[in-house]
């Protein structure tokens, strides 16, 4: 039988590389041999990590390679220094070490109704892009890559991103003289769709940015594995809550279901991406800022429901069955 998106797998390392400096990709076959369970463009693993201290987390990496090849997969993971030790965990890894991760999960696919596509990457975040520039490439379908990395030597899979037709920039720490959004955002069309990966302030200036310029919401798409993208539009919002007879005032740059953790609420939660759903909550006033990648079209124009961990609300109050 298949594992399912959420059945773990047993993962051996196959072979490791540096694709650039701090950034290593890890090649993970089955650990009992043969093949291994489908997945799309834009997907990822989850992989719990037992950390330095005692605790453990759960980590997640793109999938980097061809959807094509069955028996393998390709996550690069980017050390960080000033992390809790997850990445530390996954670059000390070693070739036959065998892992344990869950997936594979996509709320970051290609959508479906678009004829061009146009691929933004900040940094680590090419991984799914370059997966989707694969699968794009092999439908001959219509796109731009644009990939922006500190410097030459901190661009992951450079040769591969090229290879593929690509533009590169590089900004040497400073925003401003790197990726020109305004230009490269500047032809929005009915069935061009837009994607963004990389560092949550980028993502944010592309999805203001592209907004601005008349792209449709519909029509932008982000990955963000560092939970929920703030934008400089946000406001605070006061979210009553009707079962809790509690009233909790969220700040522009949190999440609601952060601000209720602040104040010591326990909701179900689990992802804190928008992909999973267990944060899902009525809404009985208000109007929600929807921008998970789990709720129906039905359910977004309803306006009902919402996942807390990473949408808002375009009214300044908002009363929720909690």
């Amino acid at each position: 039988m298949t594992p399912g998106p959420t059945d773990p797998l047993s993962l051996r390392v196959a072979a490791i590389r540096d694709v650039a400096d701090g950034i290593r990709a890890l090649v993970l076959v089955a650990a009992g041999g043969g093949s291994l369970p489908v997945y799309e463009a834009g997907a990822h693993l989850r992989f719990p990590i037992a950390l330095p201290d005692g605790t453990s987390c759960v980590r997640e990496y793109s999938i980097a390679g061809d959807p094509r090849e069955r028996e393998r997969y390709e996550i690069a993971v980017l050390h960080d220094r000033g992390g809790r030790g997850g990445s530390a965990r996954m670059h000390a890894l070693r070739v036959d070490d065998v892992v344990v991760a869950s997936g594979p999960l996509n709320a970051f696919p290609i959508a479906a109704e678009a004829d061009d596509h146009l691929l933004v990457a900040g940094g680590i975040g090419i991984t799914p892009l370059l997966c989707m520039a694969r699968t794009l490439k092999a439908r001959d379908a219509t796109m731009a890559i644009h990939y922006v990395a500190r410097s030459p030597a901190r661009m992951a899979y450079r040769e591969e991103a090229e290879a593929l037709g690509a533009r590169l920039y590089f900004d040497e720490g400073d925003a401003s003289r790197g990726l020109p959004l305004s230009t490269v955002l500047a032809s929005p069309g009915p069935n061009r769709h837009l994607y963004v990966c990389g560092p949550a302030p980028m993502i944010a200036a592309a999805i203001e940015t592209a907004t601005a310029l008349g792209w449709s919401r519909s029509q932008i798409h982000h990955e963000s594995f560092g939970g929920a993208v703030a934008l400089a539009s946000d406001r605070p919002v006061r979210v009553h809550l009707k079962a809790s007879r509690r009233t909790v005032d969220v700040a522009a740059d949190e999440s609601i279901l952060d601000a209720l953790l602040r104040e010591g609420l326990d909701p179900l939660h689990d992802c804190r991406r928008g992909e999973c759903g267990l944060c899902m909550t009525d809404v009985l006033d208000g109007v929600p800022d929807h921008r998970d990648h789990v709720l129906s079209a039905r359910e977004r124009d309803g306006g009902r429901v919402i996942c807390t961990c990473v949408s808002r609300a375009l009214t300044p109050e908002l009363t929720l069955d909690l």
